[in-house]
């Protein structure tokens, strides 16, 4: 019944996927706004390949197999159907927050992470432009919710659920969205989050709920032109040789180059662990340290 609902959900929103990237595309010319190149679309599509195929295969041979495990040792089990699935959406959005939310800021994560931001465009394709290698440690965020008496199957039909709602707010076609900007994760908030802007950096975490990021201090509302520069999307640093195998293991030839400086164990483990950005001369900035720098010079002037 899980996999039916599973192809039932493939079957019904690659058709609605694909028909809102065509109206989007057409809108965009329409309107003389260059939000896709072809170039950009096709490595949005052949990174949601690579992750796909790696996603199935460690579904398939590691993931479900450990999540069945962790669900027979299950604490508890809620019997109401209504219930059950509202509080497997909760939990299971609250721990995307925290996957999310350490792929920004341990540097290690980041190296996996950095594919989805590094797209200088904002459409729909960019919800496909995936971190490829995550589904290699993102069953440990999943654990928890088995434990809790979430079926395994049941668990990746929501995981797919909240991803189709994260890929269609990938959009800058719809502007603030009234009273569920304070709840949820809307287009505008997560504009903010594919943002380079120093404000911006590292905000706006959540996946279908804006509210974890109102409770641990990582929300930021997206801030009109007029009171504060126009949104700039893309990394900080522009990728050098944007080739298809650059743009998967770039950052982590940077940890590589870094760990081969003649320096203790201790500092390169920092170059691991820290957030990106840190370095241990301060010849590189954390989006915290620059946050900070652009604070005193706004301050001076």
């Amino acid at each position: 019944m899980e996999i039916l609902r599973s192809d039932l959900l493939l079957y019904i929103t690659a058709p609605l996927q694909t028909t809102l990237i065509l109206i989007e595309i057409i809108a965009s010319k329409l309107s003389h706004r260059k939000f896709y190149t072809l170039k950009d679309t096709v490595y949005n599509l052949y990174l949601m390949l690579l992750n796909l195929m790696l996603d199935l295969g460690i579904l398939l041979l590691f993931t479900t197999p450990v999540l069945r495990i962790a669900y027979n040792l299950k604490v508890m089990e809620i019997g109401n159907p209504f219930l059950y699935w509202l509080t497997l959406l909760l939990i299971e959005d609250f721990m995307f927050y925290w996957l999310h939310f350490f792929d920004h800021k341990i540097r290690l994560f980041w190296a996996v992470h950095v594919t989805h931001h590094s797209s200088e465009n904002y459409n729909l394709t960019v919800g496909f432009r995936s971190s490829v290698l995550q589904p290699l440690y993102r069953f440990l965020y999943f654990l928890p919710i088995a434990f809790l008496g979430f079926k395994p199957l049941d668990i990746m039909f929501m995981y797919s659920v909240t991803q189709l709602y994260g890929s269609l707010i990938h959009t800058r076609f719809i502007n603030k969205m009234g009273f569920l900007e304070y709840f949820m994760a809307t287009p505008s908030n997560h504009r903010v989050h594919h943002a380079s802007n120093t404000k911006y950096l590292d905000k706006n975490m959540g996946m279908v709920f804006i509210i974890w990021d109102k409770l641990f201090g990582t929300f930021q509302e997206e801030i009109e032109p007029n009171q504060y520069e126009p949104i700039k999307f893309g990394l900080t640093k522009e990728i050098e040789n944007n080739n298809p195998v650059n743009v998967v293991f770039h950052e982590w030839r940077e940890i590589i180059r870094d760990l081969k400086k003649p320096l203790p164990l201790k500092i390169k483990l920092k170059y691991l662990f820290m957030p990106p950005g840190w370095s241990h001369d301060g010849s590189r900035k954390t989006s915290q340290q620059l946050r900070e720098s652009e604070k005193q010079n706004t301050l001076k002037t």
